[in-house]
């Protein structure tokens, strides 16, 4: 069951729209839907939001740190909400997925993403579930194009693929499993 989703960006304006900071976005369209707010625990290096769901408690985090050290605040979210890392769900970018593509995995490698990464290695696994959200490949410089902004012409598919990630958060939230897997890595593609 998940008890806490985690939104994986950078914190500061100018990284506000790049393309690693998808894991934000959906993080804050998902809290403004659910009519809580972000309550900044900048001491703790985290962003923290909950929300009344279903009959208990979710709660949101954003890590304040940057994207390679969000295990250091996922870490301390974990250990103060006495969390297992099979309840949380981690929302982070994924180059390797074409644009407006999901796909839900419920652990495994780190695939390359730093921030990922972060998390494994300060909880001491790969045993948590993670949706990863396509931003597309370029031929150009791998960090200049995830720390760059979406091109205009992809603004409409990114604000649809956002919406996307929002559902199939609420299909984890109200079915079984296996059943909202099957849903999202199956009608959630595209």
């Amino acid at each position: 069951m998940i008890r806490c989703i985690v939104g994986l960006g950078n914190p500061g304006r100018e990284y506000e729209n790049t393309r690693h900071n998808i894991g934000f976005r959906v993080a804050d369209f998902f809290i403004k839907q659910s009519g809580s707010e972000w309550k900044k625990r900048w001491w703790q290096n985290y962003w923290l939001a909950q929300s009344n769901y279903g009959t208990g408690k979710l709660l949101c985090c954003k890590p304040a740190t940057y994207m390679n050290l969000s295990g250091r605040a996922i870490y301390k979210v974990v250990k103060k909400y006495k969390l297992n890392s099979d309840e949380l769900l981690i929302i982070y970018d994924d180059i390797n997925l074409p644009l407006g593509k999901l796909r839900i995995r419920a652990g495994g490698s780190s695939g390359g993403h730093n921030g990922l990464k972060s998390i494994i290695n300060y909880l001491g696994t790969d045993n948590i579930p993670r949706l990863r959200i396509g931003i597309g490949k370029s031929n150009k410089d791998r960090i200049g194009y995830v720390l760059g902004n979406f091109e205009n012409e992809e603004m409409e598919l990114v604000e649809q693929m956002i919406k996307k990630a929002v559902e199939a958060i609420n299909l984890l939230l109200s079915e079984p499993w296996d059943r909202a897997v099957q849903q999202i890595n199956t009608f959630f593609k595209n």
